[in-house]
């Protein structure tokens, strides 16, 4: 059965700009965007119309005096917010319709309009703190999309999965106190911006629903496959989600400038099978994917039509094909790492 699929996608998007030569830049949703448009593709979407969000909406995650400083921003030629993230004239608007756009695409899976959806947008957002821009990132998209299924849908279990090669620092830190949200990472470590460690668990209440994954350079497929399966699988199906989202970054692609990693399409169509059928298990198939980083433009592109054809159920990759894609390699640096998150998570989650 094939499912209804909706996607976030506006030209405006393209309008940010981080500054010449910058690896975070508008082709990268160009080329995606160009895909979709694509007279064999473009028929099999939902389109979801972005909204700007509102600064109240934004101020769930950020400081309203960060907020009215990217306000101020507007207009400017180019305002350096850190060494790596810059704004255009239109970034202001445009992050705010990152969020908005984020928020409708959890409107429409959560109000049935459509199965899942994926939020095509940028400036990314995982990086980005209560009080400052990050790592490209300038509002955390995923966060605010988060605390707006909160407010809105009193949702008390979020799951939100980050395979982002970068740890997602201001996810976790938006949530570090906070059980309604278990947020898992994978990414390579050490490397920018430093955090991720396997202790950080999280504290008070929100104490074991922080889970990361640190990996060595090199992680390919049937490592990713291996950890999702190992580790998220039987934590979320204990922790039962009422919604899953995912951080969609595609630099641990093979080929990507800025990574060290091998995941391929395939690979991440198959974690995006497992996060599907996490979702059918749990919350009616209630899944939200939002784009984050990736700067090897064909292979971005190839990478998100492989995810997308997951969610279409177009492909549907079967236990079999995971379990035999799982023990591809033996790549016993995953198997270290899997044993050692959870020894540090197993006195919480009954599963292990």
């Amino acid at each position: 059965m094939s499912r209804k699929t909706g996607i976030v996608k506006d030209t405006r998007y393209l309008q940010h700009s981080a500054g010449f030569a910058h690896p975070e830049s508008p082709e990268r949703l160009g080329a995606i965007y160009e895909m979709l448009d694509n007279p064999l593709e473009s028929w099999k979407f939902v389109h979801i119309e972005p909204r700007e969000a509102t600064h109240e909406e934004i101020e769930t995650i950020h400081s309203p005096s960060y907020v009215e400083f990217i306000a101020s921003t507007a207009g400017k030629r180019s305002v350096y917010l850190d060494p790596d993230t810059a704004t255009s004239p239109e970034t202001y608007e445009i992050a705010k319709l990152a969020v908005g756009g984020v928020c409708n695409a959890i409107d429409s899976v959560v109000e049935g309009t459509v199965n899942n959806a994926f939020a095509l947008v940028r400036p990314p957002g995982h990086h980005a703190e209560r009080d400052t821009a990050a790592g490209f990132c300038v509002f955390n998209n995923i966060a605010i999309g988060a605390m707006h299924a909160i407010l809105k849908y009193n949702f008390k279990r979020i799951l939100i999965v980050d395979w982002d090669l970068h740890h997602g620092n201001g996810t976790q830190h938006s949530f570090y106190g906070d059980q309604r949200i278990l947020y898992f990472s994978t990414h390579q470590y050490p490397y920018y911006p430093g955090t991720g460690d396997v202790q950080e668990i999280g504290r008070g209440q929100g104490e074991y629903y922080t889970i990361n994954v640190p990996l060595n350079m090199g992680a390919g497929d049937s490592a990713f496959v291996k950890i999702f399966h190992k580790i998220l699988l039987p934590v979320a199906l204990e922790y039962k989600p009422e919604l899953v989202l995912l951080s969609a970054g595609f630099d641990t692609y093979f080929q990507d400038p800025l990574g060290g990693m091998r995941v391929t399409p395939k690979g991440f169509a198959a974690m995006t099978r497992i996060l599907l059928n996490i979702a059918d298990a749990c919350c009616e198939g209630r899944f939200v994917a939002v784009l984050e980083g990736g700067y090897h433009v064909a292979g971005l592109t190839k990478s998100v039509k492989a995810v997308l054809e997951e969610m279409l159920d177009e492909t549907h990759i079967s236990e079999q094909r995971l379990s035999l894609l799982e023990n591809e390699v033996d790549e016993e640096a995953s198997e270290l790492t899997i044993h050692k998150v959870i020894a540090r998570i197993s006195p919480y989650w009954k599963v292990f």
